[in-house]
C-alpha cells in the first residue's frame, strides 16, 4: 500500500479528487456512452449525486483537517464501503441490460474505491 506517512490531508485529498472523478465519469461521461454502458442514465445520476456529496465532505476534511481526523476518515471508508455494496447491487439489478465494458468500468471503480477504502482505514487505526 502506498505510505501517505499518515498525513490525514493528503488521504482526504486523495478520497475528494477521486470522487470527483466518480461524479464525472457518472455524471457526465457515462450518460454520454450509456448505450455502450448499460446502466439506466438516471441510475447513473444517483451515484453521481452520492459521489459529489462524498467529494464535498472529504474536501471539506482535508481543508478543515478536524482534531479527531482518524473519526471522519473511518466515517467516509463506511460511506465508500456502503457505495460499493449499492452499486454492486445495481450491477446485479440491472445485469441484464448491462454490456461487458460497463461490467468492466463498475468492478474497476470497486476495486480502486476498496483499495482506498483500505488505506483510509490503516491510516485511521494508528
Amino acid at each position: 500500500m502506498i505510505n501517505f506517512n499518515d498525513n490525514p490531508r493528503t488521504i482526504f485529498l486523495i478520497d475528494g479528487i477521486g470522487a470527483i472523478v466518480s461524479a464525472v465519469m457518472l455524471g457526465i461521461v457515462l450518460p454520454l456512452l450509456q448505450d455502450l454502458i448499460g446502466m439506466p442514465t438516471e441510475v447513473l445520476y444517483y451515484l453521481a449525486s452520492a459521489a459529489v456529496m462524498f467529494a464535498i465532505y472529504s474536501l471539506s476534511c482535508a481543508f478543515i483537517v478536524p482534531a479527531n481526523w482518524p473519526t471522519f476518515l473511518r466515517i467516509i471508508a463506511f460511506v465508500n464501503l456502503t457505495y460499493c455494496v449499492v452499486s454492486v447491487g445495481l450491477v446485479y439489478y440491472f445485469y441484464p441490460q448491462l454490456t461487458k465494458l460497463g461490467i468492466a468500468y463498475f468492478a474497476i471503480e470497486k476495486l480502486i474505491v476498496i483499495y482506498i477504502v483500505m488505506m483510509e482505514l490503516k491510516a485511521a487505526n494508528k
